[in-house]
């Protein structure tokens, strides 16, 4: 009679096990904790372009780019070209930012508005007479879409414009925060 009741007990210890290592995938989402902060969706920013208006009225406005239509990796960049300033002016900048894999093409910079809080343009002229200040603001911190530029002497060096995103650790620097994209533009002041 042992024996059964051993047979017995093995057996719903199987059926126990085969049921529970049979159970169906549950495939439906799990729902995010109040706590779990929302990730950010990363967008695909393929070009980057400035646009300088001379604030006296004298020189041409203009426009410079840089493009890469399929994004980091693969080819490279179609378009870099090289900022050209005129010495001794000063210039209001604007910076857009696009998402040229899409047609028509998205302007990221509409969401950099949007999420200003959380978006820093970084402006840092090397070996050339430039000096950059940022012209618009979140209510506490910069943005840096818009932009004055003073130029000096004639000069030839670099500015690399960076978009940091900075959700939560904005403090007004660029050191917080994630690289969006980064473009370093050679510089003629001439």
């Amino acid at each position: 009679m042992k024996t059964i009741r051993n047979y017995s007990i093995v057996a719903v210890v199987m059926v126990t096990l085969l049921m529970v290592g049979c159970k169906k995938d549950d495939d439906s989402p799990v729902p995010l904790s109040t706590t779990t902060p929302p990730t950010h969706e990363v967008e695909v920013m393929t070009s980057l372009i400035i646009s300088f208006v001379d604030t006296a009225g004298v020189q041409p406005s203009v426009n410079y780019a840089f493009r890469d239509p399929d994004g980091d990796g693969g080819n490279g960049p179609t378009e870099h070209d090289t900022i050209r300033l005129v010495a001794n002016t000063y210039y209001n900048a604007t910076v857009q930012v696009l998402n040229e894999t899409e047609s028509p093409a998205e302007d990221v910079t509409l969401e950099v508005l949007d999420e200003d809080d959380e978006h820093l343009f970084c402006y840092d002229p090397s070996n050339t007479n430039v000096s950059v200040t940022r012209t618009d603001s979140d209510g506490t911190y910069e943005i840096g879409v818009t932009s004055r530029w003073s130029t000096g002497a004639i000069a030839t060096g670099n500015t690399t414009i960076t978009l940091k995103h900075q959700p939560g650790v904005k403090d007004g620097t660029c050191a917080p925060g994630d690289t969006d994209i980064e473009v370093t533009f050679v510089t003629e002041i001439q």
